[in-house]
């Protein structure tokens, strides 16, 4: 029986990514300059998550409030210090860089 062998590199392999927190619309579950472990590699997301994404060239880091065909909409703990889905509008599942699994953010 002859064995597999791999040739060539794996592409991204990354499983985590570390993240600092920066401003306030977390703020209190998440704080400024507090870093956080979030991974690429997620199955499905469901809202109370926290995930990191890409919006206008930046990442930024919310709570997921609703999922809704395909789309996303997020918003901040912090709703008067928060940038999120109510000014932006949805976003695709192809927007997220992670999840969010360290620190434990429960709602």
């Amino acid at each position: 029986m002859r064995s597999l062998k791999f040739f060539g590199k794996l592409r991204n392999p990354k499983f985590f990514l570390l993240r600092r927190v920066v401003g306030k619309s977390m703020s209190p579950k998440l704080t400024s300059g507090q870093i956080l472990l979030a991974t690429p590699l997620f199955k499905r997301l469901r809202p109370g998550q926290v995930i990191v994404f890409r919006h206008q060239g930046r990442e930024k880091i919310k709570r997921i409030e609703r999922l809704d065909h395909g789309k996303i909409f997020v918003i901040g703990d912090n709703l008067s210090a928060s940038t999120d889905s109510r000014h932006f509008g949805w976003l695709t599942h192809h927007d997220v860089v992670g999840r969010v699994v360290w620190p434990k953010l429960a709602k």
